[in-house]
């Protein structure tokens, strides 16, 4: 249990003069939540649209997460010198302009250009989750900042099955690309030039459009964070420079073990929920249909973070990472040995153990970390992202074989997933041992 349960049961969770503020920046993490997986099954639509191997199309991945390791430092920067509204509002203008980008990306059929699109759109989810993560751990007591983010991350995946719903009641099943045969092979690859050129034009318009409405929402959103005013608190302002802040942060093991431990679980969470749709296809499942097993295992995830949330109060946040950790190792190892259904659900299920990773990993790593090496220390954390880049490619190689060891090779992929469960385990474990008792 946890020996400060008290004072966080004394402390409200979000004080009255910050509930507002406290809202509006919540609705940010399902605003880069719709964007995440909206973009997750367009590996697979791009796949088959481009004539892609599933390693090449998994540079979608690399484009959207290579955007946080690109700009995670410069946005925090930038909040040292001006300010986290400023920073909000510069995020939400790239967000903006990278979802716009996809009208000339479709007009001339370009994956270079799609992905060139997603890249800056991610310079400004960069900005926006630098900004929010430590904004929101800002905004009460510090007893209660690891569980008010989980509260807040809660409603990113609420963002996240919109964008999934949208991709697989609007995209998906819109796709023609993906019409089967009887024996339910794509038959894209079957059709002359003349059919694929028309067949690509419409396709890729079904992609662009929802992009193009979500840069108009982000717009809306933009205005309204421009008219409120925001606390100034948690910003420190002045001096950009960071050395000092760089050897506290390297000094403190549990901040550093959290940078390389939120690597793996962003990685981890990538190649589970992007290459669903992989491992449902070698089951004969069409696009539209495995998309709805990726909703499914989104509603797991959101269901499972307000009980993490809840649990938080109660049991110790590194125990809790530590068990929910140890659990998602097993789903996994279910994923990789059943064929079939039973190896679909488990996959599915490792959803439900992810949920607590994430905010309490970053809580965890920043809970000694002073207000003054924040930004910095939340910079690195978000860059650690950039793990949704570097894996997903390399798990795509692995899948681009077939069959390894007389098992398929979609299944043997899940390893790299188990890896990085293994060290969000350590990781969890050694900082539970670091507890103050």
């Amino acid at each position: 249990m946890n020996t400060d349960s008290s004072s966080k049961a004394a402390a409200p969770l979000v004080e009255r003069k910050y509930l507002l503020t406290f809202i509006l920046i919540t609705s940010l993490f399902a605003l880069w939540g719709f964007a995440n997986d909206i973009t997750n099954p367009m590996v697979a639509a791009f796949q088959t649209l481009m004539e892609l191997s599933a390693s090449k199309a998994s540079l979608v991945q690399f484009a959207f997460y290579g955007g946080y390791a690109t700009m995670a430092l410069p946005a925090a920067l930038f909040i040292r010198k001006y300010s986290y509204k400023r920073s909000i509002l510069l995020g939400l203008g790239l967000y903006a302009v990278g979802a716009f980008l996809f009208i000339p990306a479709a007009q001339m059929q370009s994956f270079a250009f799609f992905c060139c699109s997603l890249y800056i759109l991610t310079f400004g989810l960069a900005f926006l989750e630098t900004t929010a993560n430590p904004f929101i751990l800002s905004l009460g007591s510090k007893e209660n900042a690891t569980r008010r983010l989980n509260l807040s991350q809660a409603f990113n995946p609420l963002g996240s099955l919109c964008g999934m719903a949208v991709a697989s009641q609007i995209v998906l099943p819109n796709l023609i690309s993906d019409v089967r045969d009887e024996k339910g092979e794509v038959i894209f690859s079957t059709l002359s030039a003349a059919e694929k050129a028309d067949i690509r034009l419409h396709d890729l318009a079904v992609i662009r459009d929802p992009y193009v409405a979500l840069g108009l929402v982000v717009l809306v959103v933009f205005v309204v964070i421009a008219l409120k005013k925001m606390p100034q608190h948690g910003t420190v302002q002045g001096s950009v420079g960071g050395a000092g802040t760089l050897g506290r942060l390297w000094r403190n093991s549990v901040y550093r073990e959290g940078v390389v431990a939120q690597v793996f679980y962003v990685a981890a969470q990538i190649m589970t929920w992007t290459f669903i749709i992989h491992y449902a296809d070698n089951l004969g499942i069409d696009k539209a249909t495995a998309q709805r097993y990726n909703i499914v295992a989104m509603t797991l995830f959101l269901c499972s973070r307000f009980v993490s949330t809840y649990l938080i109060k109660y049991v110790n946040s590194r125990l809790l990472l530590t068990i929910y950790g140890c659990c998602a190792a097993l789903c996994t190892i279910g994923a990789i040995v059943f064929v079939g259904y039973t190896g679909l659900y488990s996959l599915v299920g490792i959803s439900a153990f992810m949920s607590l990773m994430f905010p309490t990993i970053y809580g965890i790593a920043l809970e000694d970390v002073s207000n003054e090496d924040a930004t910095l220390g939340a910079a690195f954390l978000v860059m650690a992202i950039v793990g949704g880049a570097l894996l997903p490619p390399l798990q795509g190689l692995i899948i681009n074989q077939g069959t390894l060891f007389n098992h398929p090779a979609v299944n043997v992929s899940y390893v790299l997933p188990l890896v990085c469960f293994l060290i969000i385990i350590a990781y969890g474990y050694r900082a539970y041992l670091r507890t103050p008792r």
